[in-house]
């Protein structure tokens, strides 16, 4: 008999997995293992694994597994993913997208589906032909094509016939007007596609090892499940995957207004609850640079972490984030930290995973890497000659295809250091705090009380910067980032609901921020994997037929 749901959270730095009754609703087991970047089923295999253990149940009685993942909004915080060139067909006001390259053709539609310019099949094709080197995925969208689409599938045809990578078309997702907002959407799919194709395989492989043979759904980002094939067609719809999930669990947990805050390893994720409800955002959700059509709940996504990279630079100013790196406590296979921690460019250690022929444009830095072993960027721009933007692009392209790891100083070591928790190595942690601390005349305890205060200062303006976009619609995020720090001007800001922690590093964070805005945090039971349980329940009420659920809410009236 089918008894259980399966919720699996795969996190930037961890992988939660929760085994919940179906009938009942209720957690039963949960798991956390580290989430494997180079190979993503080890991990959720690991978890799966560690929760039939726990558990002690067959994989027969699991009913499906829902998978809740912030790996797409992570890439887009981190601006990695795909390589992406973006075709608009018949717009003549230019804009700008994070992506490889944006390419303005010539034809399009007028709003009554009328062709308003022929398509220039001559100069799409030559474009292509000279982007197929440097692209991963393609993005098309076309003037119009709400009304009528035949350009962009023209292109797309083109496209398949000259390379055949991913296409994704604006059509397909929005039905709204909006050009930017309608090509950033079809953007953000081809972005996303081959990332979210790479992960859907890897849980199929962490599912077929331990012998689950039942469905396979992802969270969207609006709170609603898709099948793992819908993910990977339109890949998009995973960002806020995430934080739908995390609304999902607050809500549960509270009956009235509240701010719900997700601290995970690379991000920072928070939504509001109102009337006991996540609400929608009414145009598109906006991650990072990206605003986009994509159905999601209101929230908002922050580059800020338990594994945040923290950088000294020359003259002992600090910042962190919003790249994420392995902490030194998690960290093997890299040189003792006296031969390379330093300032600036020295400030993380980069180690091959694996090395992946046929790649001409790499080669400097995959045999600096294999040669001499890990280095830092500084030892990598000596031993290639490459800096500046050149090395650093490659480095991301090196990231984004997993051939490499990086470690470096996190918050997460901080709160080693302070003995606030004990995942790792504590001595490596230490050492760390040591040299950088020492970069800015400070112990290594004032160090790393300083980068705990700063991690929360940072998660403190994105609470602020959220509530005020969101009433306001403006962004204040240069004063808000900065209000301590003016030489004339003083502000405080108070917040009127509770905030409701979820995710391991919430304890350690949102205390301090909840005092500083003069409001209440609270932490639920299982807050630690409550991205997962959300996944679950969002499951649960979608799968679980309506009578059923009924029924089980009727019988524990009774009870």
């Amino acid at each position: 008999m089918q008894k259980y749901f399966i919720g699996i959270d795969t996190g930037g730095t961890c992988t939660d997995a929760v085994l919940m009754e179906s009938a009942t609703g209720k957690v039963v087991e949960t798991a956390k293992e580290p989430t494997t970047h180079h190979r993503l089923s080890i991990g959720t295999a690991n978890a799966l694994k560690s929760l039939f253990t726990k558990a002690d149940i067959s994989p027969g009685q699991v009913r499906a597994v829902a998978v809740s993942s912030t790996l797409a909004t992570n890439s887009i915080v981190e601006n990695k993913g795909a390589r992406v060139a973006l075709l608009v067909i018949g717009y003549v006001k230019h804009f700008r997208l994070p992506v490889k390259a944006v390419v303005f053709i010539k034809g399009g539609h007028t709003i009554t589906g009328k062709e308003e310019e022929p398509l220039d099949i001559e100069y799409l094709v030559d474009i292509v032909g000279g982007l197929r080197q440097e692209v991963d995925a393609y993005g098309v969208c076309s003037a119009m094509s709400i009304e009528n689409p035949t350009h962009e599938l023209v292109a797309e045809k083109a496209i398949s016939m000259i390379d055949p990578k991913p296409v994704f078309c604006s059509h397909r997702i929005s039905q709204q007007a909006g050009m930017q907002e309608r090509a950033a959407t079809a953007g953000l799919h081809a972005k996303l596609m081959p990332l979210m194709q790479e992960y859907v395989t890897g849980v199929r492989e962490a599912m077929t090892e331990q012998r689950l043979d039942c469905p396979m759904v992802i969270v969207g980002g609006n709170g609603k499940i898709v099948s793992s094939t819908e993910a990977v067609q339109q890949a998009g719809v995973t960002v806020a995957s995430g934080p739908a999930c995390t609304a999902s669990f607050g809500a549960h947990q509270s009956g009235s207004d509240s701010l719900i805050i997700d601290i995970g390893g690379t991000t920072t994720d928070m939504a509001i609850i109102e009337n006991g409800r996540p609400s929608l955002s009414p145009d598109g959700c906006t991650i990072g640079d990206w605003k986009t059509h994509v159905e999601a709940v209101d929230m908002h996504t922050g580059g800020i972490g338990g594994d945040s990279h923290v950088l000294i630079d020359e003259k002992g100013n600090m910042t962190i984030g919003p790249a994420r790196v392995v902490p030194l406590a998690m960290s093997t296979g890299f040189p003792d930290l006296s031969q390379w921690l330093g300032p600036s460019s020295a400030s993380r250690c980069v180690r091959l995973v694996a090395v992946q022929r046929g790649e001409p444009k790499m080669a400097p830095i995959l045999e600096a890497l294999q040669a001499h072993g890990p280095a830092t960027p500084r030892r990598l721009r000596d031993a290639t000659g490459l800096s500046g933007i050149p090395l650093d692009t490659q480095l991301e392209d090196l990231a984004r295809k997993q051939l490499i790891v990086e470690t470096g100083f996190t918050p997460t070591d901080a709160l080693h250091v302070l003995g606030r928790i004990d995942l790792g190595d504590r001595k490596a942690s230490l050492a760390g705090a040591t040299i950088l601390g020492g970069l800015m005349g400070k112990g290594p305890e004032e160090f790393c009380t300083l980068v705990v205060a700063k991690t929360g200062e940072m998660i403190e303006n994105l609470i602020i910067e959220y509530i005020f976009t969101r009433t306001w619609g403006k962004t204040l995020t240069n004063f808000i980032s900065t209000r301590r720090s003016h030489p004339i001007l003083g502000v405080d800001f108070s917040l009127k609901i509770p905030l409701i922690g979820i995710g391991a590093a919430a304890r350690f964070f949102l205390p301090g921020v909840a005092a500083r805005l003069a409001t209440t945090v609270s932490f639920p039971e299982n807050y630690a994997v409550g991205n997962a349980i959300g996944a679950a329940m969002i499951c649960r009420q979608e799968l679980l037929p309506a009578s059923q659920d009924k029924k089980n809410e009727d019988r524990d009236d009774e009870g």
